[in-house]
């Protein structure tokens, strides 16, 4: 390995009285991509500002290679000491090389010309990037660089720091994003670092080894101390220095249990309160439409959501997301068309902005409405800091003003109060911002268990892969098109198509271009119900269901032993196999009885 660019050994810091950074190291060399992870509120921020400059450690030493360029972009960029974005993007430049500026505001769509006091959370962002990637430097310090960029951003950012030959560390919560850009993982946990050479797609399951290692270490130390404490209680008949040593050794081995106890993982818990819906169409919009003088959003969307689906809503910044969350939900009505919603709707929304919060509220109060000390969680009334607790917020915590929680530390109490109230439809609108990843694993768990519907915008394609069942991606000029499956689906289907072929094709699924020749048959448009091929198929499809769904099981229950692979690796590569063929059948299954029962449905009625 070359010579590092910046080294930074044993670094301390204690922020409020509590040891954030105790002995965190971190070397990277020239053109070497890092990502440096960990939970919220563990200091990622302050190490990397560290690492800037911008911050002084208490102890520890940081090493900076003589005449390197270094930039840092912080989580939130100021722009308020500049007039125009090009006057803020150009500040580290001279005039010799404006040009490279103005070449990257214009890959970001945007002119240069935009006041700064007035610009969005996402042009902030992109001017930001635009001054970083325009200064060329040796050493790139990057908090987030996604937050607030469309998908089409996130993908040009890629493409530039794949191309950049500059050493870089990266804090995100954009798994995708990092699993393409870093070959190496910094984990911060509990003020220390430990480092995997590998990509980052690696990392998980490379963590959850050192977290089981650390746990065996404090359960051999437990049975240590206990033996400690026996002979102390029935041993102690021996010489009196001898007596005095092994006092002292039991004092420093609790001593070291209450380190490693401090150092203690917490464990996030998360359960959506869940309301009875009795109608399997959720919300049926038909030809509807919203349009500005200047533009349209929507034009002729016809769409149907039912009971469990997760419909995953994507698109540039601008494309109407938030208006299609606002017509499907009832804040807003369509100019044009009709939208039907289920009467049994309970809805709980957590939106972009987080505008639920009150900064001046105390953590206790928000959750409790300000009622006491207990938060009623469904049915059931909990006590606050239980609650709170469930998710990672010390007791400590409960009086501490929400504006002085991190941007992660925000995300998760809105999760908690949203969460709280009964539901049977999610609308969650840029959930996993500020998120650290393992809060991220945790609320796509409880998604998945979630029985209600969820409609879910987000720019983050790991998360849409994992949980949407169909995506909804807004083609431009008021045209949005439905896709089955998730981020990943929806690029495989439209891959090789331009906009106006995607439209043709779901205007005129039988043209000849789609492979596929309209029923020789005309459609019988007096029936009222299924032919009898349809009905059929519709009685068995529960049985096979139940079957698939005791087949997957077993399959889960084997791949739980932990020793499986390495006792005997065919069978878990079989069982694996196995696994993945009947969740598909699975899914296709359920897609189909979907397909029949909304069909029988519309015929019916």
């Amino acid at each position: 390995m070359s010579a590092p660019i910046l080294n930074l050994q044993n670094i301390s810091y204690t922020l409020g009285g509590r040891p954030l950074l105790d002995g965190a190291d971190i070397s990277v060399s020239a053109g070497e991509r890092l990502c440096l992870v960990g939970r919220n509120g563990s200091g990622k921020s302050t190490l990397l500002r560290i690492a800037a400059g911008e911050l002084e450690q208490d102890n520890g030493e940081r090493f900076l290679q003589p005449g390197l360029k270094v930039h840092y972009l912080p989580q939130e960029p100021d722009l308020s000491a500049w007039e125009t974005v090009f006057d803020y993007v150009t500040a580290d430049l001279d005039e010799t090389t404006h040009y490279r500026a103005r070449a990257m505001l214009s890959e970001l769509g945007m002119e240069g010309t935009e006041s700064c006091a007035s610009l969005s959370g996402g042009e902030a962002r992109r001017s930001a990037l635009a001054r970083a990637l325009a200064v060329e430097p040796d050493l790139l310090l990057l908090d987030e660089p996604t937050n607030h960029l469309d998908l089409p951003c996130i993908a040009w950012l890629e493409k530039e720091l794949l191309a950049s030959g500059a050493g870089m560390i990266i804090i995100s919560h954009d798994r995708r994003f990092l699993e393409t850009l870093c070959r190496a993982v910094i984990w911060l946990e509990q003020g220390r670092t430990q480092r995997l050479d590998a990509s980052f797609v690696h990392f998980e399951a490379w963590r959850d080894e050192q977290i089981e290692l650390a746990e065996r270490a404090a359960h051999k130390l437990d049975r240590q101390i206990a033996r400690e404490e026996d002979w102390m209680r029935y041993g102690v008949t021996a010489r009196r220095k001898r007596n005095v040593r092994r006092v002292a050794e039991l004092a420093n081995l609790r001593a070291e249990r209450r380190d490693i106890a401090s150092r203690q993982r917490g464990t996030l818990k998360m359960e959506a309160s869940e309301a009875e819906n009795t109608s399997k169409i959720v919300v049926a919009a038909d030809g509807i439409g919203w349009a500005y003088p200047e533009r349209s959003l929507i034009n002729g969307l016809t769409l149907k959501i039912t009971k469990g689906d997760r419909l995953g809503i994507c698109g540039a910044n601008g494309a109407g997301k938030t208006t299609l969350l606002r017509l499907l939900t009832g804040d807003l009505e369509p100019q044009k068309g009709d939208i039907r919603r289920s009467p049994s709707i309970r809805m709980v929304t957590l939106d972009q902005q987080r505008s639920a919060l009150d900064g001046n509220q105390s953590v206790a109060d928000f959750l409790t409405d300000g009622h006491g000390e207990l938060v009623e969680v469904g049915t059931e009334k909990r006590h606050v800091i239980g609650y709170m607790k469930d998710f990672l917020f010390r007791p400590e915590q409960a009086r501490t003003p929400v504006s002085h929680l991190s941007g992660g530390e925000r995300g998760r109490l809105a999760l908690a109060s949203a969460l709280a109230r009964p539901s049977n439809l999610l609308v969650l609108d840029e959930p996993t911002n500020d998120l650290d990843l393992e809060t991220l694993d945790l609320l796509q768990d409880m998604l998945g268990d979630y029985t209600g519907t969820v409609l879910l915008v987000s720019h983050d394609r790991d998360f849409l892969d994992r949980l949407a069942t169909s995506t909804l991606v807004a083609e431009g000029d008021g045209s949005w098109i439905e896709y089955a499956g998730g981020y990943s689906d929806m690029l495989a289907q439209r891959r090789g198509r331009t906009p106006a072929e995607r439209q043709q094709k779901e205007a005129n699924p039988f043209s000849p271009e789609n492979g596929q020749k309209p029923s020789s048959r005309p459609m019988n448009r007096s029936s009222t119900k299924l032919s009898y091929k349809e009905q059929r198929e519709l009685d068995q499809l529960p049985e096979l269901l139940e079957k698939l769904e005791k087949d997957a099981a077993l399959c889960r229950n084997a791949l739980a032993d932990p020793e499986l692979y390495n006792r005997d690796p065919a069978r878990f590569e079989k069982i694996t196999a196995a696994l993945s063929k009947t969740e598909e059948k699975l899914s296709q299954a359920e897609e189909r009885w979907v397909e029949l029962e909304s069909k029988r449905e519309e015929l019916e009625n």
